[in-house]
């Protein structure tokens, strides 16, 4: 699968959380709700200083790597963080070096794919910010692209 190396700007994101993991495909049903609560709930519409009309699907806060548990996030880029306590939470991506893939295809299973190929790839993986950005610019689900963005160490 091939990637390209991109140093990235420091970005803020807000949207909803769970605390997940891989283990017994808890995460494929954890990660499906929340984007379904995202979108039906209204909540999406609702983050305020949207930057763009791209989704992100965040991975963070791990407990050691992509074996161990860790906090999904999906929402959107803003320009400016919320205060917590609301029903959306602002993250920060850290600024520096990430793996980027480019994939075309099923929101759902090509993203599926995407991460067991990454899983097994010998990546320097810093386990810090890994994250979709859906740049929905079809109106075809089957042929959405998508870029994930792998931080790596320095």
């Amino acid at each position: 699968m091939k990637y390209e190396i991109v140093e990235l700007e420091r970005k803020v994101m807000t949207g909803i959380r769970i605390k997940t993991t891989n283990q017994d495909g808890k995460a494929m049903q954890d990660i499906g709700i929340t984007w379904k609560n995202l979108f039906t709930d209204g909540i999406y519409e609702k983050i305020p200083n949207k930057v763009n009309g791209k989704t992100i699907g965040l991975y963070t806060e791990y407990e050691g790597d992509y074996t161990k548990p860790y906090t999904f996030i999906a929402g959107a880029e803003v320009s400016k963080e919320v205060q917590r306590g609301g029903e959306v939470e602002s993250t920060i991506i850290p600024k520096g070096k990430y793996a980027k893939f480019v994939i075309t295809g099923d929101v759902q299973n090509s993203v599926g794919q995407a991460w067991q190929e990454i899983w097994n790839m010998d990546l320097k993986r810093k386990y810090t910010c890994d994250f979709e950005e859906y740049q929905n610019n079809s109106g075809d689900m089957q042929k959405q692209e998508i870029h994930i963005y792998i931080a790596l160490d320095e």
